[in-house]
């Protein structure tokens, strides 16, 4: 892979991130919560236009049990840590799974507890660590995935902008494989936290025995 391939994938792999250190430690207006999001997640923008976090959306968020409502119309620092999980965990979960996965924290680390003996800002610290050990190791494999895909269809009579197009398809088609597989492994362990956290089957009131109702 030439520099120039490098970097313009390197550009593309950038993932903005915000550490807890610049999370303002005041409550915030709604409008004040959404300016922040614009502002420091502009590069996650696909379009110009493209809104980050809008009022309808923390409004929804809400309504679906994702974030706990405000506090005379203002917005804690907690809630900005579970609002940036959301907004990274929409784009490839539904709201009912993301609503599983976040449940435990709005229930037991908000606000902070002194029982818990974790605060959300140090979940969010942890969950950014990870992530950012992790950045390295995947921007390799797609640089890889990059290379395995050039000339994919060298033997075929192909022009060079026929071949540039299927080169494309086959390393898009390699990442959303990706994506695919852990999608599915993500929902899997949802599904299955979600059945050992269900209550259990109530007893019936004839003989005490679990089953379908008559």
């Amino acid at each position: 892979m030439n520099k120039d391939t490098k970097d313009w994938l390197h550009d593309l792999l950038r993932v903005p991130a915000i550490p807890s250190e610049d999370i303002p430690n005041i409550d915030l207006y709604m409008d004040q919560i959404t300016t922040f999001m614009d502002t420091h997640l502009a590069d996650s923008r696909r379009y110009p236009d493209d809104k980050i976090m809008t009022k309808t959306m923390i409004n929804n968020y809400t309504k679906n049990h994702l974030l706990p409502p405000s506090v005379k119309k203002k917005y804690s620092r907690e809630h900005l840590f579970l609002l940036l999980l959301i907004y990274r965990l929409k784009n490839m979960l539904s709201i009912t799974d993301i609503q599983s996965i976040l449940e435990p924290l709005t229930t037991e680390y908000f606000p902070a507890s002194e029982e818990s003996g974790l605060t959300l800002k140090e979940i969010y610290d942890k969950l950014l660590a990870q992530t950012s050990e992790r950045h390295p190791g995947i921007e390799e494999q797609i640089y890889a995935d990059w290379e395995a895909s050039r000339d994919s269809f060298a033997s075929s009579p192909l022009s060079p902008e026929d071949a540039g197009y299927l080169d494309d398809l086959v390393f898009i088609y390699r990442l959303c494989y990706d994506i695919y597989v852990r999608k599915q492994a993500i929902e899997k362990i949802i599904d299955r936290r979600r059945t050992k956290s269900a209550p259990a089957d109530k007893k019936s009131k004839k003989g005490g025995k679990t089953g379908k109702t008559e």
